[in-house]
C-alpha cells in the first residue's frame, strides 16, 4: 500500500475537516508514493518511538501529536522536539499525524476515553465533535468515580470538588482541555474529566461548581491507540500495524 492510500484510509477514520485551525495533521514526513508494509502507532514521535520504528522495520509512524507544530524551525538530533523526526528522516520512515481531527472523530480519542470510564450514550458536547458527554450506569459519589478513573487509566488523578457529591453526568476531553470546563458545565455535566488543567482553569471550575478530574495527558489519550489499530485493520489489507511497546508518559507516580 502506498502512503497516499493510507491517507485516504485515515481520512475516513479522522476526517481532516474536523481539525482545529491551528493544527498540523496529515503526512508530515515522506513521499505519498512511498510503499508501506509496517506502521508503528504511538502518541508521540520521540527518540524512543523512532528507535522502535527503526528496529521493527516500520515504513511509517502514525502519531496523535504532530511533531512539527507552531512554526518548527529546526530538525536536529540534539533538539528534543525533533530528534525523533530526525531519526525517521535518516532511515526513510514516513510520519503521519492525526490530532484534533482524531479527538473529534467518531470512535476517536474522546469516544475511547468515555468508553474506558463507563460513560454511556456519549455524545459530542458541540456540533463540531468537541468532547463527549454521557451518563454513568448508576449515580456514584465523586470520590468513588475519581478512584474508578485512576483504576481504569492506571494513573494518579488530581481533583477539584466535593468527594461526597453524587454525580451521574460526565463530560470528557482527552489531553490538555481544562479551558472547556465551562462548556462541560453548560452541557449539563456534573464532572469534567480531562488530561491537563492549569491552575486558573481549576480555580474557575471550582467557582462554577463543576467537579474536575485532571487524569494526565498521556493517560487520557493512550486509550485510543488499540481502537485505532482495529479500525485500520478492518479492510483486510496486508499492512502490519503495532502500538508502540516502549512509549511511556513523561510524568509518573512515585
Amino acid at each position: 500500500m502506498h502512503i497516499s492510500n493510507f491517507t485516504k484510509k485515515m481520512q475516513q477514520i479522522a476526517p481532516r475537516e474536523l481539525k482545529m485551525d491551528y493544527d498540523n495533521v496529515g503526512l508530515l514526513i515522506g513521499p505519498e508514493k512511498q510503499e508501506i508494509r509496517r506502521v508503528l502507532v504511538a502518541l508521540d514521535c520521540t527518540s524512543v518511538t523512532a528507535k522502535e520504528a527503526i528496529e521493527w522495520g516500520a515504513d511509517l509512524m502514525l502519531t496523535h501529536h504532530p511533531v512539527f507544530f507552531r512554526g518548527t524551525k529546526r530538525i536536529a538530533p540534539d533538539d528534543p522536539a525533533t530528534a525523533g523526526a530526525y531519526m525517521l528522516i535518516r532511515h526513510g520512515i514516513g510520519l503521519f499525524a492525526a490530532h484534533t481531527n482524531l479527538d473529534a472523530a467518531e470512535d476517536g480519542v474522546n469516544d475511547a476515553l468515555a468508553e474506558a470510564l463507563g460513560v454511556q450514550n456519549a455524545m459530542p458536547m458541540e456540533p463540531d465533535g468537541l468532547g463527549r458527554i454521557g451518563t454513568l450506569a448508576a449515580p456514584v459519589s465523586f470520590g468513588t468515580f475519581a478512584k474508578t478513573v485512576e483504576e481504569k487509566l492506571n494513573t494518579a488523578v488530581r481533583i477539584s470538588g466535593e468527594i461526597d457529591r453524587i454525580i451521574s453526568r460526565v463530560a470528557v476531553i482527552g489531553g490538555a482541555a481544562g479551558e472547556y470546563a465551562l462548556l462541560a458545565r453548560d452541557a449539563g455535566a456534573d464532572v469534567f474529566v480531562t488530561g491537563e488543567c492549569r491552575h486558573h482553569e481549576a480555580l474557575y471550575a471550582r467557582e462554577m461548581g463543576i467537579c474536575l478530574i485532571d487524569a494526565g495527558h498521556y493517560e487520557t489519550e493512550k486509550t485510543v491507540l488499540n481502537r485505532l489499530i482495529g479500525r485500520l485493520h478492518c479492510d483486510g489489507d496486508d499492512v502490519q500495524y503495532k502500538v508502540s511497546e516502549y512509549e511511556y508518559g513523561p510524568l509518573r507516580r512515585l
